[in-house]
């Protein structure tokens, strides 16, 4: 092979049952003293706060909570945590939820040391110094931005999800703990599944990837296969629960390095525009994209269908991959996701602007097969159709 490969992870993983108690070691081997901890409401009323506080305190770790994240960060929240963290003079940003917290936690920890707002520091522009060192608690298992170097954040102006992106972003300390997510209600479980497959599918599939992060990507497919299904049907089911948790790690790690594409410029114009589940609108339309994706690249499609579990023994690669548009529907179906007709407040009359929001996309560039805005209006009336 030849083949020149850059794969970065700067975060420190600590994955198990129970590692989130480490969260004031954690904090204090990063000198950490005054934790800004950013959550949200969700993970307040779940009573997932609580055992991390503790482990602060027991540290000797002074904390203040803020947790006005929604479940599609807003700019003006990050600003407003930005506030919160200097009027406690925060030296370390601590993120406990699901991505939304972890996302805003990340922007407020660049504002934090490099001034400004959300827009002034919009990819592709890097970040001028580093953030404050965050360590990442995740409550669901879907979205990997404990491992990853974005930040989408909702520029309210736009009606627009915009990325914030540098490898300095990554949080230092990432503790995955599948404890917190057996209490997630089936519904986010669902959604947040869903989104770890559509993060390893994009990554395997793109044209950013690359043999390491494959390798992620594979495990990661094979792992929500197996185990998305138990975990809906009992969020109790422990080893559900566990691989899960790492099917998300692993796709973090996956896209992080290579990127997403087409489902996430859909997911997100949406996401930006009705304020729409992210987890759910990459369901919606992963397997048109896929469908649509799967005569540039026939070989990659085709093994995401045997790392589904199809036969593909004596398939074509067409027939594999049309085989995984099936398997990828029925998934989704199985676990619960609405249909995007059924998602509210959404407006076909809005079909082109979105379109053309996604084309604008800066992961736009990285699906296998070239778009243009009509292609994205196609995407959606397929979606809204199906």
């Amino acid at each position: 092979m030849d083949a020149h490969i850059l794969f970065q992870l700067p975060t420190t993983v600590r994955f198990g049952f129970g590692v989130a108690a480490g969260v004031g070691d954690a904090v204090r081997a990063l000198g950490g003293r005054r934790a800004l901890v950013v959550t949200d409401l969700g993970v307040f009323a779940a009573g997932l706060l609580e055992g991390p506080l503790a482990a602060l305190a027991a540290a000797g770790i002074e904390a203040t909570v803020f947790d006005g994240v929604s479940g599609n960060p807003r700019d003006h929240e990050c600003l407003a945590a930005v506030e919160a963290a200097s009027a406690f003079a925060a030296d370390i940003v601590v993120a406990i939820g699901g991505g939304s917290p972890m996302d805003a936690a990340k922007t407020t920890a660049a504002l934090l040391t490099n001034g400004g707002s959300p827009q002034d520091w919009e990819a592709p522009k890097p970040l001028a110094r580093d953030p404050l060192p965050i360590v990442a608690v995740p409550t669901t298992s879907g979205t990997g931005s404990e491992v990853t170097f974005y930040a989408v954040v909702t520029d309210t102006a736009r009606a627009f999800k915009m990325s914030l992106f540098d490898t300095r972003l990554a949080p230092r300390i990432a503790l995955v703990d599948p404890a917190l997510t057996l209490s997630m209600p089936a519904s986010v479980t669902a959604a947040t599944g869903m989104d770890a497959l559509t993060h390893a599918v994009e990554a395997y599939t793109g044209r950013l990837a690359n043999p390491i992060a494959d390798a992620l990507a594979v495990g990661a497919i094979k792992l929500v296969a197996q185990h998305l299904p138990a975990a809906v049907r009992d969020g109790t089911d422990r080893a559900a629960r566990e691989g899960m948790m790492m099917a998300s790690l692993l796709a973090g790690m996956a896209f992080g390095n290579t990127d997403v594409a087409a489902v996430h410029c859909l997911a997100e114009a949406i996401g930006g525009r009705y304020d729409t589940p992210h987890g759910v609108a990459n369901s919606v339309f992963l397997p048109h994209v896929f469908a649509f994706n799967a005569e540039a690249a026939p070989e990659r499609h085709a093994a995401v269908a045997g790392a589904l579990g199809l036969d593909v023994r004596d398939r074509g690669h067409a027939e594999s991959a049309m085989g995984a548009v099936a398997a990828i529907a029925g998934l989704a179906a199985e676990v619960g996701i609405p249909r995007f007709a059924a998602l509210a407040g959404v407006d076909p009359a809005d079909f082109p602007l979105l379109a053309e929001t996604a084309k604008r996309n800066v992961s736009d560039p990285s699906n296998c097969r070239e778009l243009t805005a009509d292609d994205y209006l196609a995407l959606l009336r397929s979606a809204w159709a199906a």
